[in-house]
């Protein structure tokens, strides 16, 4: 996991990934903007408040939702990644640290993009399922492992994908289930970091080949 993390942090900051990290940002930034912007437009049609220090208060809490928005919907989004760039991401991380091993094959556009976007469903859903929990003392470690699963889940398997059919890389995942849960936790956590989680999405997608290696060579 340690060695995972370092290799997908240097294919991150590699100039071979430079072109997908702006992808990256730039795409997490445009999902958050509409956001931003559906909810202030949201809000200026709904003028319910007559007196000046309601509005200023709807102000504050929707600066408050937002936020906290950006940090909740942090997995979705990673998810959404996993599907647009997963493949290049793979494609370069094997070549450049793999070239004696055989090549993945592409899951193709159109599958990877509806499995990650169906996905992406269930971890918004999972996650406002367990969004009461973080009222208690217990909640964010509930989030982080409820996310850590999820993404470790998605990732891990749509990587194996590019090897194996899809109940081959699902027995995969689950004969090492421990340890690629164990792994979700980086990603998960990192994604709770202001402006790291940017370009988290893509060390995610990394990360998780590496991870995919590791577990297959160890398996027998």
């Amino acid at each position: 996991m340690i060695n995972a993390t370092f290799k997908a942090l240097g294919d991150v900051l590699s100039p071979e990934f430079r072109s997908i990290l702006l992808k990256a940002i730039g795409l997490t930034l445009a999902l958050f903007i509409a956001v931003l912007v559906g909810v202030e437009v949201l809000i200026s049609w709904l003028t319910i408040f007559s007196w000046a220090w309601g509005d200023t208060l709807l102000a504050i809490g929707t600066g408050v939702f937002l936020v906290a928005a950006f940090f909740f919907l942090m997995p979705a989004v990673m998810a959404i990644f996993a599907g647009l760039f997963l493949d290049d991401v793979a494609a370069r991380v094997e070549q450049r640290h793999y070239p004696g091993d055989r090549v993945g094959v592409p899951l193709g556009g159109f599958k990877a993009v509806t499995t990650a976007l169906q996905f992406a469903a269930v971890v918004l859903l999972v996650n406002l399922a367990i969004l009461p929990s973080v009222f208690f003392a217990f909640g964010a470690f509930v989030l982080v492992a409820a996310n850590a699963y999820l993404l470790s889940r998605e990732f891990f398997e749509m990587v194996a994908m590019r090897h194996m059919d899809v109940d081959a890389a699902r027995a995969l995942r689950k004969s090492n289930s421990p340890g690629v849960f164990a792994s979700g936790f980086v990603p998960a956590l990192l994604s709770l970091v202001p402006v790291l989680n940017l370009v988290v999405p893509l060390f995610a997608a990394s990360y998780f080949v590496h991870i995919f290696k590791q577990v297959r060579a160890s398996s027998p």
